[in-house]
């Protein structure tokens, strides 16, 4: 097991550890407030992308988690980051109205682009979006996914990500996609960037035993799991990842970091 003394910085994941929905999960604000009150570095990290960077902060602060602005690194926030690496890229955005306003500033096409970004769009896929983002992959663009998620949890129960649609359109076009989101190293390594710490001095706390904790610990993190959200036990255990601790909640977190480290 490891130890946590040399822990400075936690990423947190978002829906299914602080909140499932826009359900709290139980004692929540009470742990980030307290582990920040032990001097850690926070950032809160998420492959949302249902909603724009200000709608997800005034979403959280609508739930009373002490989170700032400036601690949110989402997937769609990365993906503008690498587009905008290109010279005035075309852009074909599969995403929500309101996360597009994130990339307003970019130029877009409906019919010939450089990028296709997609993100979770809910009910309105359909046979002709995906055809037609078929053609403009056929046609030279390349494929963008915030993240590749399997399932993810919500109030009403476990709901099918994005990450079949992704697979899909590999398959159909021969091509793979850039997934932006957890568990690309690139996008852990954009945390820690920010946060000025090393991957050995930092902890993940997620619920999401391939994209977190894999993808965590793949990029040299300490994987904290939470039993809590898309947790499956008969799923994590299958799933061939060994989280370095495993929580009931992250109510449990400030004690586990004050009992191991502290």
């Amino acid at each position: 097991m490891k130890d946590l003394l040399k822990i400075r910085g936690l990423l947190f994941d978002l829906d299914g550890v602080l909140y499932v929905g826009s359900t709290l999960i139980e004692g929540a604000p009470e742990a980030v407030a307290e582990i920040k009150r032990q001097g850690l570095i926070c950032r809160f990290i998420t492959n949302t992308s249902t909603l724009s960077r200000h709608s997800l902060h005034a979403k959280i602060s609508g739930l009373g988690l002490p989170i700032e602005p400036e601690e949110l690194i989402s997937a769609p926030q990365a993906a503008v980051l690498y587009l905008q690496s290109f010279d005035n890229p075309v852009c074909y955005l599969a995403l929500t109205e309101d996360v597009r306003q994130d990339f307003a500033h970019l130029k877009q096409s409906e019919d010939q682009a450089d990028f296709v970004i997609v993100g979770d769009i809910g009910e309105s896929w359909s046979y002709p979006l995906l055809n037609k983002i078929f053609n403009l992959l056929m046609n030279g663009a390349q494929l963008i996914a915030i993240h590749k998620n399997r399932f993810w949890q919500t109030e009403q129960g476990l709901q099918m990500d994005i990450g079949a649609f992704i697979t899909g359109l590999e398959y159909a076009c021969q091509k793979q996609a850039l997934v932006i989101g957890k568990p690309s190293p690139a996008f852990f390594g954009t945390a820690l960037q920010d946060m000025g710490v090393t991957p050995g001095e930092t902890a993940i706390i997620g619920d999401d035993i391939d994209s977190d904790i894999g993808g965590g610990q793949d990029a040299g993190l300490t994987g904290i799991l939470v039993r809590t959200g898309k947790y499956r036990q008969a799923y994590a255990e299958k799933s061939g990842v060994i989280p370095d601790f495993l929580i009931d909640s992250i109510r449990n977190l400030p004690f586990l970091l004050s009992n191991q480290a502290r």
